[in-house]
């Protein structure tokens, strides 16, 4: 098997094999250095583990159910479970890194929080953090994704963050991280807290760690369902990639097969993808070297999804290095593909899935079992949201 240490933790510089670094402006670099400093002091701080996991126990409502899912393994020959991240508060797994980082910007004595979010649900998840430990709360969201996430707007607002459009490119998540990342330059006391393994070091590390909790649940409920802990597949959904990071970190040095689901749009090759595995090339994209979709002269090819969170031209640079090493698995699901999926769920399981999580499930008819394989699939995010796409979708699937 490959050598996996570096797969969960980058080296000195932030590198997981060629991918990842801190390409910034000068102005940020003391901004990145100490908050290493705090989380590196924090990971070793008991009282900050404490703080974290009592949150998650009693706020969140974790751990999250493992549910074994008679339809599913019945339909695809294999023992398939969902990590239910869909049932936490505030409905994703979103909640987990929000938690985290919040505990640490108050440990780094910050008062304003500015977030990005394509979905919404780092949005929502955020503004609850900053909510709960009285936070000033600015989310950045793409014009486009405040039109098709409506519901997620509203709660953000509620919860008392101010919501600033971005109203450049695609207006979508790409565009939502130039605007935050733009602020942070000018507002260097504020605590930019973003919500997926991507961005400058060490910022994939630390989410990556915050959301690790999924894995370690799925090892422990997995050994008392099963009476082992490692699953035969870990399938989970890919944009920047917070919840396949999650639910990945524990198993890189076992014997799992990890599958990311990347978004393909209406296709691969119609130029209305975010198939960023597939399509991408080495290049530089809010502050790391990862794989990014670009044209000949380097310039960001726009993504296209269905699902708000996955419409992002670049993958997190401990998912680029793992897909290109071949430890993990790319599949890519297109939009009708995804949708169909989270309608077979909905009416089979009576689970309404995000479309981010449908594409996971859409993986499911793509991928070859064995009768005694034991499959978990991260349900990373309930379809509340989404309910505006599917509605318009229901009479060509009925």
């Amino acid at each position: 098997m490959i050598s996996t240490i570096d797969f969960k933790k980058p080296d000195s510089l932030g590198f997981y094999g060629g991918f990842g670094g801190a390409f910034v402006p000068e102005l940020l670099r003391q901004n990145l250095t100490s908050l290493e400093e705090a989380f590196r002091e924090a990971k070793q701080d008991d009282a900050f583990h404490s703080s974290f996991q009592r949150l998650l126990k009693d706020y969140v409502g974790r751990p999250s159910p493992l549910y074994f899912s008679n339809y599913l393994s019945e339909t695809y020959g294999a023992k398939i479970y969902l990590k239910r991240e869909d049932l936490n508060h505030t409905g994703s797994h979103k909640i987990n890194n929000a938690l985290g980082q919040i505990l640490l910007a108050q440990r780094m004595q910050k008062r304003q929080i500015i977030a990005e979010t394509g979905a919404g649900q780092h949005g929502v998840a955020t503004a609850t953090a900053c909510a709960l430990l009285n936070m000033e709360c600015i989310v950045f969201m793409g014009e486009k994704d405040m039109e098709r996430q409506a519901p997620n707007v509203q709660r953000m607002r509620m919860l008392g963050a101010k919501v600033i459009a971005a109203t450049s490119g695609s207006k979508t998540l790409k565009d939502a991280t130039n605007e935050a990342i733009r602020y942070w330059i000018n507002h260097p006391d504020a605590y930019y807290l973003i919500g997926s393994v991507v961005g400058p070091h060490p910022y994939p590390e630390m989410v990556a760690y915050f959301q690790s909790v999924i894995s370690h649940e799925i090892q422990t409920q997995l050994l008392a369902a099963e009476g082992t802990e490692t699953p035969s597949k870990v399938i989970a959904c890919v944009g920047g990639g917070s919840n396949a990071a999650g639910a990945f970190h524990h198993f890189y040095d076992s014997s799992a097969q990890l599958i990311a689901v990347e978004a393909a749009g209406m296709g691969v090759d119609t130029g209305q993808s975010a198939a960023t595995s597939a399509l991408g090339v080495n290049g530089v994209l809010h502050g790391s070297m990862t794989l990014l979709m670009q044209d000949d002269d380097g310039q960001v090819v726009e993504p296209y999804s269905i699902s708000a969170g996955l419409d992002y031209p670049g993958i997190g640079p401990e998912h680029a290095h793992a897909i290109l090493s071949q430890r993990t698995k790319a599949i890519n699901i297109t939009d009708t593909e995804a949708v169909a999926a989270a309608f077979e769920l909905t009416r089979n399981e009576g689970i309404i899935p995000a479309l981010e999580s449908a594409h996971a499930i859409a993986a499911l008819k793509k991928t070859k079992f064995q009768p005694d394989e034991i499959v978990v699939v991260n349900l990373s995010g309930r379809g509340d949201k989404d309910m505006s796409t599917y509605i318009k979708h229901h009479e060509s699937i009925s």
